[in-house]
């Protein structure tokens, strides 16, 4: 996993919003990353709405904000149109982003192990450092936390 004051690693990756998206094009403002497991469960729908609900809250602070998965742009699109998602969401189908942010992990459920992403926020200054790390993030309030750490930069 990378570490705060490190340049974040870049990507391109392609985007609901159409296109790719490279995230050394986005220096000069603030990037916020939401990794989360999986499209249509439950805690990655709450985080995914609130970041969505609070689109314009980043906008207003510099900020663009992206969902990444690695589930396919096909199930992104219809993700993005059941629950009426206003952020992006990136598709990292081949997985090389989850590895470089340190994201994909061993996970263990009713006792099985298997290899998943962590749900993980990662807050990139506007000089392409990285500056918060939230590591195995819990959804509820989340979203309120990473929008006051952007308003601070």
């Amino acid at each position: 996993m990378p570490e705060i004051s490190q340049p974040a690693p870049d990507f391109t990756l392609p985007s609901t919003d159409g296109g790719d998206v490279t995230l050394s094009a986005l220096q000069g403002q603030p990037v916020v990353l939401f990794f989360y497991p999986r499209d249509n469960t439950p805690g990655c729908t709450k985080e995914s709405i609130g970041f969505s609900e609070s689109k314009s809250a980043f906008e207003a602070a510099g900020a663009k904000v992206f969902g990444i998965s690695k589930d396919s742009m096909a199930s992104h699109d219809k993700f993005v149109a059941k629950k009426e998602l206003t952020v992006p969401l990136l598709s990292d189908e081949h997985g090389s982003a989850c590895e470089d942010y340190g994201v994909w992990k061993e996970k263990s459920m009713y006792g099985k192990k298997f290899l998943g992403i962590e749900r993980s926020t990662f807050l990139i200054a506007a000089d392409g450092t990285i500056a918060r790390i939230w590591p195995k993030v819990k959804v509820p309030g989340h979203v309120d936390e990473v929008l006051q750490a952007v308003q601070a930069l």
